[in-house]
């Protein structure tokens, strides 16, 4: 990869659980692959859903992000390759639940995971285009070591009542991480999520927020999808589950989408 483009470091974030966000950590991940990128997705979850939902069964984890933040282990040791070609994961596991008090006196505990990928690819390892780092539903520890850590903070947003709720507290955690921990942190840009056309509810909040937030919000829109919901069971992406449903067209949209947002901001920095 030519020094121009470097890693881009993407936060898959919302406080509030149940919107879709490891659902997009995965699909996007495996979307970008499919278009060329080299992307690395970071599980930062206890719960281990993206590593799941990617056919990593629990017993084959054996350097997890835990490893990493906490006793120091490479992100290089800690990658494995998914059935999707160019694309790895560093799983996580139930030791995550733990990394608090196990790092509540230690050095630079906010920026373990920073300095990790900071690392990655010494000693011939093939560097990422994109990290997406599948976040916890709560603002803890693992939430500001993945901020810290991000250029951006990408937002999947549920099409209902409360989305506009949960958003705001996250937009004061990004600013608040941008004052005391990260100060070039920014929104990447507000994924809308489970989609229903036939709900009058949906239309509204998606205009609601369109009206709020203008271009931050990509054009993709994830729809209600019973692929999207059956695939993670299967230890699949929905791209490899059915490729032709229209969840994994929207994510292929979505992942064109970011690519191109990337191009325009290199330009913009150039």
């Amino acid at each position: 990869m030519s020094e121009a483009k470097k890693t881009r470091v993407l936060a898959v974030s919302n406080q509030k659980g149940g919107v879709g966000k490891t659902t997009t950590a995965i699909n996007l991940g495996t979307a970008l692959a499919a278009i060329g990128e080299r992307v690395l997705i970071v599980d930062m979850d206890p719960q281990g859903n993206a590593s799941t939902g990617l056919g990593v069964p629990r017993e084959t984890r054996r350097i997890t992000i835990y490893d990493v933040v906490v006793d120091g282990r490479s992100v290089d040791e800690a990658a494995v390759p998914t059935t999707v070609p160019g694309l790895d994961i560093v799983p996580a596991d139930a030791d995550m639940s733990g990394v608090e008090i196990e790092l509540s006196q230690a050095d630079r505990r906010s920026f373990r995971l920073r300095d990790a990928l900071a690392a990655q690819g010494a000693g011939g390892h093939t560097r990422y285009d994109y990290v997406l780092i599948d976040c916890p539903p709560s603002l803890n520890l693992l939430t500001l070591n993945a901020m810290a850590a991000a250029d951006a903070v990408l937002v999947p947003l549920q099409c209902e009542f409360f989305a506009l709720e949960g958003l705001t507290q996250l937009m004061k955690t990004v600013e608040m991480v941008r004052q005391s921990l990260n100060p070039v942190l920014e929104i990447q840009g507000l994924v809308l999520t489970m989609y229903d056309r036939r709900n009058a509810l949906s239309g509204q909040v998606a205009a609601d927020v369109r009206a709020h937030f203008g271009d931050k919000v990509y054009d993709a829109v994830i729809p209600r999808n019973v692929r999207v919901s059956e695939a993670p069971s299967f230890g699949k992406p929905v791209l490899i589950y059915d490729l032709k449903c229209s969840g994994s067209q929207a994510y292929l949209k979505l992942a064109r989408e970011v690519v191109a947002r990337e191009r325009q901001r290199r330009l913009i920095a150039a």
